[in-house]
């Protein structure tokens, strides 16, 4: 199967990218393990399984070919590959498997992972053979256990409410690269405007001693260059920058980005761009901007967590801001790389979250299990320009261990000194929090306009009834709406409230909830859910595929009226 007829052929690591790789998307043999015995039944030696699947969908999806919507506890994959390289070592990757996941190599162990959303990979080279090698995987996934993050995937055989159809196994792409001996692991960036330059920092693999060279580039002309020399497996670079092209929302200015350490080439981008928060506002190169967010879950009709093509993950970034969004929060999902990079590109803000739902964190086995897979997101994404902050939680209940949310927000903040981070969103904060938010699902705009109002007085605070009294320090609604509205008048599905009557009161109902925040001054960001209808929940501006409910345009006009903070901005100046 050639490159451009397997599925999802694009490049997967869009900020670290070399020419020597190989997609391994497309089929693969597959087998379901109902009783968990196919270690016992020594699988992994076994030269071919009973069905085949489509990589990288997973199993529960109409795209895979298989489309088993009941619990598979355990599944093995097996593919038979011929290099078409010689030398040098070759790296197998994962972008996501659910959940834990073992890998052999002509039935030689390469490895094990243990989360379902962060991207992993295994050197494999010292199990290859010349001619053809078998490569075999098993993904163990329980949502029901307690002991893993399932996110909005449902822990019943039906999906409910607001808990969809699970993902089991592979659901990210897979590849092979080739990289010389002395190679380039990992690659952060940390653009600094004020200084008007990056900062480069390199993990590598037997280079001490090697010298590495980064140069910069915007619109194909060199603008920076920097050397060094690695130290152990570290490389420290700063490249000045003779032009300062700035990151906004919806102007995704990127450079591109060339590093070489010995044969080894890469290819990145960057964005220079500073984010912080102060005052109640978040500030985007040091000016306040109103975050304008809606709720993206990141499910699929044919490929669940898995989009069918790459223009789909940029389709969702412009439907949203074709409705007047400048971001997005990225629920319960840790969402695959290409998306930050389609964010990147269009000048689209997002925040960062895990799927944490269904995990019971109270214990030290829940902090083991959650706290090594965000390490791995957090690094992972922390050179995209998009993504403007993390949510490590959300939702998380009043007796929740406090000292947990704290050490994972704490954690955060030392992985990532250059975002805030609230520490759990919308319930019940500490006093870790960058942020304090909440989520309300009022329907009445008066009501709604009333209670947030109050904190625009002197001394004024908002009550909730099950999450506590907040004061003047809560700038964030972030979640609200979720209006239902049955757009294909099945006369079933799920949201919050009562639907509205007519097309009119939906709207008008709207206008009044985001009107209501927009004017207040000391709201810096709502967030509406949500973007799309996912299933049976049917509270989304668009349908599940990707039909508008509305006239974009009257969204959109509603989502950017003038906020109050930009008026108060636009009178300072």
């Amino acid at each position: 199967m050639n490159q451009v007829s397997i599925p999802r052929p694009e490049y997967p690591r869009p900020q670290l990218r070399r020419d020597s790789y190989l997609s391994l998307n497309g089929p693969w043999e597959f087998e379901m393990d109902a009783g968990m015995s196919g270690k016992e039944r020594r699988f992994y030696e076994r030269k071919s399984l009973s069905q085949e699947i489509l990589v990288p969908f997973c199993p529960e999806s109409e795209l895979s070919g298989i489309g088993n919507k009941d619990f598979m506890q355990s599944v093995w994959y097996l593919k038979k590959v011929t290099l078409p390289w010689q030398g040098g070592k070759t790296i197998l990757h994962f972008g996501a498997c659910d959940y834990e996941t073992d890998v052999w190599v002509n039935g030689k162990p390469a490895g094990t992972h243990i989360g379902g959303y962060s991207s992993f990979s295994f050197d494999i080279t010292g199990l290859l053979q010349d001619g053809e090698n078998i490569i075999t995987v098993n993904a163990r996934d329980d949502v029901r256990s307690g002991r893993q993050p399932r996110g909005k995937q449902s822990s019943q055989f039906y999906s409910h409410d607001c808990d969809y159809t699970r993902t089991t196994g592979i659901w990210q792409s897979v590849w092979l690269e080739n990289v010389p001996y002395a190679y380039i692991k990992k690659l952060r960036q940390t653009p600094d405007v004020s200084g008007c330059a990056l900062y480069l920092d390199l993990v590598t693999e037997d280079a001490h001693g090697l010298t590495v060279t980064a140069q910069a580039f915007y619109e194909g002309k060199q603008v920076g260059k920097a050397c060094a020399s690695v130290e152990g497996n570290l490389a420290k670079l700063k490249i000045d920058l003779d032009e300062l092209h700035l990151w906004e929302t919806g102007c995704g200015r990127l450079y591109e980005l060339r590093v070489i350490l010995g044969e080894d080439c890469v290819d990145s981008y960057f964005g220079m761009r500073s984010i912080s928060y102060a005052d109640g506002k978040l500030l985007l190169n040091g000016k306040p901007v109103f975050q304008r967010l809606v709720l993206d879950q990141g499910f699929y009709p044919d490929g669940i967590y898995t989009a069918p093509s790459d223009d789909a993950l940029r389709r969702d970034i412009e439907l949203s801001m074709d409705m007047g969004f400048n971001g997005a929060r990225l629920h319960q999902k840790i969402f695959e790389e290409r998306y930050l990079y389609h964010a990147d590109r269009l000048g689209y803000l997002v925040w960062g979250e895990h799927g944490n739902w269904g995990l019971d964190i109270s214990g030290k086995e829940g902090i083991g299990n959650f706290a090594p897979e965000w390490v791995e997101a957090v690094e992972r994404d922390y050179s995209h320009p998009a993504l403007i902050g993390w949510c490590p939680f959300n939702e998380t209940q009043k007796d929740t261990d406090r000292s947990v949310l704290r050490f994972l927000c704490h954690l955060t903040k030392a992985l990532d000194p250059t975002r805030p981070c609230i520490d759990s969103s919308g319930w019940h904060h500490t006093d870790a929090t960058d942020l304090v938010d909440l989520h309300d699902y009022e329907q009445n705009p008066d009501i709604f306009r009333k209670k947030y109002d109050a904190l625009m007085t002197e001394g004024g605070v908002v009550q909730d009834s099950d999450r506590g009294t907040y004061g003047r320090e809560m700038t964030f609604v972030s979640e609200y709406g979720g209006i239902k509205w049955d757009f294909d008048k099945k006369g079933s599905g799920w949201g919050y409230g009562d639907a509205p009557k007519s097309e009119a009161e939906f709207l008008e109902r709207y206008r009044g909830l985001t009107t209501a925040l927009l004017q207040n001054r000391n709201m810096c960001a709502f967030c509406y859910t949500q973007l799309t209808d996912v299933e049976q929940e049917i509270n989304g501006l668009y349908t599940y595929d990707r039909r508008p409910k509305f006239d974009p345009a009257v969204i959109r006009a509603i989502n950017t009226q003038t906020a109050a903070i930009e008026e108060e901005e636009n009178a300072g100046q």
